[in-house]
């Protein structure tokens, strides 16, 4: 039953966000004309976590799959977007659609909650609410940097919003964060979240403690991304945050997800790309050779064999001549039983692997608590854990790789690199680490149009046409405030 429930749900979300995409283009950051301002705050909420879910599995991580050499872009003919992407040419134009879903969709959901809740006495519904909210500024951030954020959701009040600075959002997201916990945690709320929420669905009395998790490991995350920026600031804030005590992920189940199910208009948004526009995206060559190099266990359940059936894995560069010759994304990414693709797996949107390898960062970088060592072998353990790798194939592994050597410039890359993998299908973070760390080493394609890797996008084409205070960016070469790494 709860399965059905959830479906609908999906189902039902999903056809609103296909038949009003198209249209979203057309107006401004404040102005949702679909947005049912009245309706029921359960209502309300599964819209907000399907939108995320749905976000961060579409444009921007397809971009940042591709920008990341985690995704190539291939075709049987005539050149398509995937391979106009990989080549660095995204313009804003393309991101229109992006930053509507964000901004007329999602943030105005957030909002919608946070003032319903406020006016009705349902402090959870808006705990959870600030948390996604600041989750979804932090990937805003992250790809565009100064963005609206102090006048935003105001409706007619005010439909051209000044740019905020990142950093000034940054400071902003972790009190966002602090008051999303304490909401979540109040004793009293008139209604509290359940199975209508697709992300951590179920009776609050145990998922709120996955909210509380989340809130404070996504700020291990920004934290961690003042690394090069101001690593005193860095070191002191994520010390101060675990030796606090505060409750952090624990295990896979902790990870910060939309699961979907094997229905049509209800399967993840990288399936339904793969299913609409077959051979799209394939693997690409830099992390298939990273992870062949390693005979990496997790290569059954991210790729496809290539040839069919001879346990080798073959990934595509961009500029390759056009072929269907190559590895394709697989049951990780897509869901697979039954020799078909299902449309089941999650989006992974921050997950329990990626909180170790924040922690053997810390440790290793700023001699912040625990040991670098330890939390490395558990981020690769709950990656290939997640993927399905068997218990005996971790071990191997970890026998050949598991072991951080070198200097401590060394070990970064190790651990680096090894999150670069686990965070395969998660959107924009393995570009920020890269951006921050240079980890692993990427360099532009032969045939990009710029001689450069992109340090954020261009803001899209839509708000510079109905934003005065929006302003172009002379390239994709302006950086995000912590990207301060020469």
């Amino acid at each position: 039953m709860k399965k059905f429930k959830y479906s609908v749900i999906i189902a039902f979300l999903t056809i609103g966000i296909l038949t009003t995409s198209s249209c979203k283009k057309f107006f401004d950051i404040n102005s949702d004309p679909d947005a049912v301002l009245t309706a029921p705050i359960e209502q309300q909420l599964s819209s907000l976590t399907v939108n995320m879910g749905f976000y961060a599995g579409s444009d921007v991580n397809r971009y940042t799959s591709l920008i990341m050499q985690q995704f190539s872009g291939q075709s049987s003919g005539t050149q398509n977007n995937t391979q106009l992407y990989e080549k660095y040419l995204i313009q804003g134009s393309d991101e229109n659609n992006a930053w509507s879903s964000m901004y007329a969709t999602i943030l105005n959901d957030a909002e919608n909650i946070i003032k319903n809740a406020n006016e009705t006495g349902n402090p959870h519904y808006s705990g959870v609410a600030k948390i996604i909210k600041a989750y979804a500024y932090q990937i805003t951030v992250d790809v565009w940097g100064d963005v609206p954020f102090s006048e935003t959701q105001k409706l007619t009040e005010n439909t051209q919003p000044k740019y905020d600075s990142a950093e000034s959002i940054y400071t902003e997201l972790i009190k966002l964060l602090d008051q999303g916990i304490a909401e979540v945690s109040a004793t009293t709320s008139n209604k509290s979240p359940g199975t209508n929420s697709t992300i951590y669905p179920g009776a609050f009395s145990t998922t709120k403690a996955n909210w509380i998790k989340l809130a404070n490991t996504l700020k291990l995350r920004i934290y961690l991304h003042y690394s090069e920026k101001n690593a005193a600031f860095a070191k002191a804030q994520i010390d101060q945050l675990i030796n606090s005590g505060v409750p952090l992920f624990a295990s896979n189940a902790d990870n910060f997800q939309m699961a979907f199910v094997n229905q049509a208009a209800s399967r993840n948004p990288i399936d339904q790309h793969e299913t609409a526009r077959a051979g799209y995206l394939v693997a690409n060559d830099k992390i298939v050779t990273l992870m062949n190099n390693k005979l990496d266990p997790r290569r059954p359940f991210y790729f496809t064999q290539f040839p069919a059936g001879s346990g080798l894995y073959k990934g595509a560069i961009s500029g390759d001549a056009a072929s269907q010759n190559y590895s394709k994304l697989h049951a990780y990414l897509r869901g697979f039983a039954n020799n078909a693709y299902t449309g089941d797996a999650p989006i992974r949107m921050l997950t329990f692997a990626e909180y170790n390898f924040i922690r053997a960062e810390a440790a290793l970088r700023f001699n912040s608590p625990g040991v670098a060592q330890t939390f490395f072998t558990a981020g690769i353990t709950a990656s290939m854990t997640d993927a399905g790798v068997s218990t005996a194939n971790i071990a191997t592994y970890l026998a050949a790789n598991g072991t951080l050597i070198g200097t401590t410039d060394q070990q970064l890359s190790q651990i680096i690199t090894e999150k670069y993998i686990a965070s395969y299908g998660v959107i924009v973070e393995s570009w920020t680490d890269w951006r921050r760390t240079g980890y692993p080493a990427i360099a532009p394609p032969a045939n990009a149009v710029v001689p450069y890797v992109p340090r954020s996008l261009y803001y899209p084409q839509s708000e510079i046409d109905l934003n005065p205070n929006a302003k172009q960016k002379p390239g994709l070469n302006v950086r995000v405030f912590w990207d301060t790494r020469q």
